[in-house]
Protein backbone atom coordinates (compact mmCIF):
# COMPACT_ATOMS: atom_id res chain seq x y z
CA UNK A 1 0.00 0.00 0.00
CA UNK A 2 1.28 3.66 -0.78
CA UNK A 3 0.31 6.17 1.45
CA UNK A 4 0.91 9.83 0.44
CA UNK A 5 1.83 12.68 3.02
CA UNK A 6 1.44 16.09 1.64
CA UNK A 7 0.89 19.49 3.53
CA UNK A 8 1.78 23.02 2.94
CA UNK A 9 5.40 24.65 3.68
CA UNK A 10 5.60 25.09 7.13
CA UNK A 11 2.96 22.52 8.38
CA UNK A 12 5.08 19.93 9.89
CA UNK A 13 5.35 17.06 6.83
CA UNK A 14 9.19 16.61 7.99
CA UNK A 15 8.60 16.06 11.69
CA UNK A 16 5.62 13.88 10.59
CA UNK A 17 7.19 11.75 8.06
CA UNK A 18 10.43 11.12 10.75
CA UNK A 19 7.74 9.63 13.39
CA UNK A 20 6.58 7.02 10.58
CA UNK A 21 10.32 6.31 9.95
CA UNK A 22 10.70 5.83 13.74
CA UNK A 23 7.80 3.19 13.52
CA UNK A 24 9.44 1.16 10.89
CA UNK A 25 7.77 2.61 7.59
CA UNK A 26 10.12 3.46 4.91
CA UNK A 27 9.47 6.97 3.40
CA UNK A 28 10.22 8.19 -0.10
CA UNK A 29 11.01 12.12 -0.15
CA UNK A 30 10.04 14.11 -3.20
CA UNK A 31 12.36 16.74 -1.66
CA UNK A 32 15.22 14.40 -1.54
CA UNK A 33 14.28 12.46 -4.72
CA UNK A 34 14.35 16.55 -6.21
CA UNK A 35 17.76 17.25 -5.21
CA UNK A 36 19.20 14.00 -6.35
CA UNK A 37 18.32 14.34 -10.03
CA UNK A 38 20.20 17.61 -9.78
CA UNK A 39 23.15 16.91 -8.35
CA UNK A 40 26.73 17.21 -10.32
CA UNK A 41 27.00 15.79 -13.45
CA UNK A 42 23.49 14.60 -13.86
CA UNK A 43 21.79 15.87 -16.98
CA UNK A 44 19.14 18.32 -14.84
CA UNK A 45 21.74 20.70 -14.01
CA UNK A 46 23.18 20.97 -16.77
CA UNK A 47 19.78 22.03 -18.86
CA UNK A 48 19.41 24.15 -15.71
CA UNK A 49 22.91 26.04 -15.92
CA UNK A 50 21.82 26.62 -19.77
CA UNK A 51 18.61 28.23 -19.37
CA UNK A 52 19.28 30.05 -15.76
CA UNK A 53 23.33 30.57 -16.68
CA UNK A 54 26.31 29.87 -14.69
CA UNK A 55 25.48 32.05 -11.96
CA UNK A 56 22.73 29.61 -11.19
CA UNK A 57 25.57 26.86 -9.98
CA UNK A 58 27.95 27.61 -6.69
CA UNK A 59 31.47 27.79 -7.03
CA UNK A 60 31.69 23.97 -6.28
CA UNK A 61 29.31 22.90 -9.31
CA UNK A 62 26.54 22.73 -7.50
CA UNK A 63 23.32 24.10 -7.93
CA UNK A 64 22.52 27.43 -6.01
CA UNK A 65 19.22 26.25 -4.67
CA UNK A 66 18.28 29.71 -2.93
CA UNK A 67 18.62 31.43 -6.21
CA UNK A 68 17.00 29.04 -8.35
CA UNK A 69 13.75 29.13 -5.62
CA UNK A 70 14.17 33.58 -6.05
CA UNK A 71 14.06 33.26 -9.92
CA UNK A 72 11.14 30.56 -10.08
CA UNK A 73 8.85 32.05 -7.67
CA UNK A 74 8.85 35.62 -8.85
CA UNK A 75 8.31 33.84 -12.26
CA UNK A 76 5.62 31.78 -13.02
CA UNK A 77 6.69 30.89 -16.74
CA UNK A 78 10.04 29.36 -15.13
CA UNK A 79 8.29 27.89 -12.63
CA UNK A 80 6.41 25.89 -15.28
CA UNK A 81 9.98 25.58 -17.39
CA UNK A 82 11.56 24.31 -13.95
CA UNK A 83 8.21 21.53 -13.47
CA UNK A 84 8.82 20.49 -16.65
CA UNK A 85 12.23 19.26 -16.64
CA UNK A 86 12.11 18.24 -13.50
CA UNK A 87 8.56 16.50 -12.83
CA UNK A 88 9.61 13.70 -15.14
CA UNK A 89 13.26 12.74 -13.75
CA UNK A 90 11.75 12.91 -10.61
CA UNK A 91 8.72 10.99 -10.82
CA UNK A 92 11.12 8.08 -11.70
CA UNK A 93 12.95 8.33 -9.30
CA UNK A 94 10.33 7.70 -7.07
CA UNK A 95 8.77 5.20 -8.33
CA UNK A 96 12.34 3.09 -8.36
CA UNK A 97 12.22 3.93 -4.61
CA UNK A 98 8.83 3.37 -3.88
CA UNK A 99 9.19 -0.58 -6.04
CA UNK A 100 12.09 -0.97 -3.78
CA UNK A 101 9.87 -0.71 -0.53
CA UNK A 102 9.87 -3.85 2.12
CA UNK A 103 7.77 -1.74 5.23
CA UNK A 104 4.23 -2.81 5.59
CA UNK A 105 3.51 0.18 3.42
CA UNK A 106 5.38 2.59 1.91
CA UNK A 107 5.06 6.68 2.83
CA UNK A 108 5.30 9.12 -0.37
CA UNK A 109 6.07 12.55 1.05
CA UNK A 110 5.33 15.41 -1.47
CA UNK A 111 4.76 18.60 -0.93
CA UNK A 112 3.16 18.69 -4.35
CA UNK A 113 1.84 15.50 -4.19
CA UNK A 114 -1.67 16.53 -5.67
CA UNK A 115 -0.23 18.91 -7.75
CA UNK A 116 2.10 17.01 -9.12
CA UNK A 117 -0.69 14.31 -9.95
CA UNK A 118 1.07 11.86 -7.81
CA UNK A 119 -1.62 11.51 -5.63
CA UNK A 120 -3.13 9.22 -7.86
CA UNK A 121 -0.77 6.12 -7.34
CA UNK A 122 -1.72 6.53 -3.44
CA UNK A 123 -4.37 4.51 -1.76
CA UNK A 124 -4.28 6.62 0.67
CA UNK A 125 -4.21 10.79 1.01
CA UNK A 126 -2.74 12.00 4.57
CA UNK A 127 -2.71 16.12 4.92
CA UNK A 128 -0.39 17.67 7.69
CA UNK A 129 -2.65 20.98 8.21
CA UNK A 130 -2.18 23.77 10.02
CA UNK A 131 -3.60 27.48 9.98
CA UNK A 132 -2.35 29.47 7.53
CA UNK A 133 -0.95 32.26 9.77
CA UNK A 134 0.75 29.43 11.46
CA UNK A 135 2.54 28.01 8.37
CA UNK A 136 3.88 31.79 7.80
CA UNK A 137 5.68 32.06 10.98
CA UNK A 138 7.17 28.58 11.11
CA UNK A 139 8.29 29.06 7.72
CA UNK A 140 9.71 32.80 7.98
CA UNK A 141 11.78 31.55 11.53
CA UNK A 142 12.73 28.02 9.67
CA UNK A 143 14.13 29.21 6.64
CA UNK A 144 15.10 32.66 7.58
CA UNK A 145 12.83 33.98 4.55
CA UNK A 146 10.70 37.24 4.10
CA UNK A 147 6.71 37.03 4.65
CA UNK A 148 6.87 38.31 0.82
CA UNK A 149 8.63 35.24 -0.33
CA UNK A 150 6.96 32.68 1.74
CA UNK A 151 3.54 34.23 1.38
CA UNK A 152 4.43 33.55 -2.52
CA UNK A 153 5.56 29.65 -2.16
CA UNK A 154 2.12 29.27 -0.31
CA UNK A 155 0.01 31.03 -3.50
CA UNK A 156 2.20 28.82 -5.34
CA UNK A 157 0.92 25.25 -3.56
CA UNK A 158 -2.46 24.45 -3.79
CA UNK A 159 -4.73 26.04 -1.49
CA UNK A 160 -5.76 24.83 1.91
CA UNK A 161 -9.52 24.33 1.77
CA UNK A 162 -8.89 21.85 -1.81
CA UNK A 163 -5.89 20.20 -0.46
CA UNK A 164 -8.11 19.30 2.41
CA UNK A 165 -11.00 18.25 0.47
CA UNK A 166 -9.02 15.50 -1.09
CA UNK A 167 -7.37 14.10 1.74
CA UNK A 168 -8.50 10.64 3.17
CA UNK A 169 -6.98 11.73 6.40
CA UNK A 170 -5.72 14.66 8.30
CA UNK A 171 -3.69 15.19 10.63
CA UNK A 172 -3.98 18.48 12.46
CA UNK A 173 -0.54 19.88 13.41
CA UNK A 174 -1.23 23.08 15.46
CA UNK A 175 0.23 22.12 18.80
CA UNK A 176 3.17 20.33 19.84
CA UNK A 177 5.11 17.24 18.87
CA UNK A 178 3.53 14.72 21.38
CA UNK A 179 0.56 15.86 20.18
CA UNK A 180 1.11 15.17 16.44
CA UNK A 181 2.88 11.44 17.71
CA UNK A 182 -0.23 10.52 19.23
CA UNK A 183 -2.16 11.38 15.89
CA UNK A 184 0.02 9.14 14.02
CA UNK A 185 0.18 5.97 16.05
CA UNK A 186 -3.26 6.52 15.52
CA UNK A 187 -2.93 6.62 12.18
CA UNK A 188 -0.39 4.19 11.92
CA UNK A 189 -2.32 1.69 13.60
CA UNK A 190 -5.52 2.01 11.10
CA UNK A 191 -2.86 1.63 7.95
CA UNK A 192 -1.85 -1.81 9.46
CA UNK A 193 -5.12 -2.90 9.92
CA UNK A 194 -6.06 -1.94 5.84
Amino acid sequence: MLVGLTGGIGSGKTAAADYFAELGIDVVDADLASRAVVEPGQPALNYIAEHFGPDILLSDGSLDRAKLRALVFAESAERKWLQNLLHPLISEYLQAQIAASTSPYCLLVNPLLLESGQGHWCDEIVVVDVPEAMQLERTMARDDNSRSQVESIMAAQMARPARLQQASKIITNDKDLTHLHQQIEILHKELLRS
